[in-house]
């Protein structure tokens, strides 16, 4: 059976930095009965994933993330990968029939306006999401101030844009995720019993964008709701106690 992965490729992802995330684990974490997992900023989901299959003790896990097209892809693998993986496999036919790079690039051209009208159902959303993220340039992500996807074209002749197994392998772990869209405070008010929040200090190490400020404003603001977290990954602003 196939291992769930990030079923997209994103930049600042955490992927190639797990292991040292892991060591950054209470010690005792393994042991630790009916843990909740929240992941404030899940971006591309590979240390949700690892941790997931790697801590059968994580009963239950909450996601969150600012781009309301990420987490519908995740809504969708999770609840409908049949029809997602049907959809991939058609577009993902439609561009392995082009011949040359013009008709390739014109027709990554023409879903990327359909993406960006806004005007579509949860599964053909989720689809060009996938094909947009395997076509265009180093899969980046990237808006316009009108908030339209502007990524230019990659010039891949046969990406991968179907993964039945992945997006399989994903939908059976994320049956126990709650996902969520919008700021991360929201994610606090699922902090209760024995709860891991990886924090915004991993975004620290992970993505530029990502200013002192901000993670001073996170302390600032999961502090307020009086919450108790163990925060182990920078040393600048101290854990929360009781």
């Amino acid at each position: 059976m196939a291992k769930a992965k990030p079923f997209v490729k994103w930049v600042g992802g955490k992927g190639q930095l797990i292991e040292q995330l892991e060591a950054l684990l209470p010690a005792d974490f393994a042991e630790r009965e009916n843990v909740t997992y929240i992941e404030p900023f899940v971006g591309g989901g590979a240390m949700l994933f690892y941790m997931l299959q790697t801590y059968p003790n994580i009963k239950s896990a909450v996601i969150n993330d600012i781009n309301p097209d990420l987490t519908l892809c995740y809504q969708v693998v999770r609840d409908n990968p049949t029809e997602l993986i049907k959809s991939l496999n058609a577009i993902q036919s439609d561009y392995y029939a082009l011949r040359t790079e013009e008709e390739r690039k014109m027709f990554f051209l023409q879903q990327r306006e359909r993406f960006n009208s806004k005007s579509l159902d949860k599964i053909d959303n989720t689809t060009l999401f996938f094909f947009l993220n395997r076509t265009c340039f180093n899969g980046l992500y990237r808006v316009n101030k009108a908030g339209k996807f502007n990524v230019p074209f990659g010039k891949y002749t046969t990406p991968t844009i179907c993964d039945p197994a992945t997006i399989n392998a994903d939908s059976r772990l994320l049956q126990k995720v709650d996902i969520m869209t919008g700021d991360f405070e929201q994610t606090f008010a699922k902090i209760e019993g024995n709860t891991f929040l990886i924090d915004q200090a991993q975004d620290i190490i992970f993505r530029q964008d990502c200013s002192e400020d901000t993670y001073e404003d996170f302390y600032k603001r999961l502090s307020a709701t009086n919450k108790i977290i163990e925060s182990e990954f920078n040393n600048t602003y101290p854990k929360l106690e009781k």
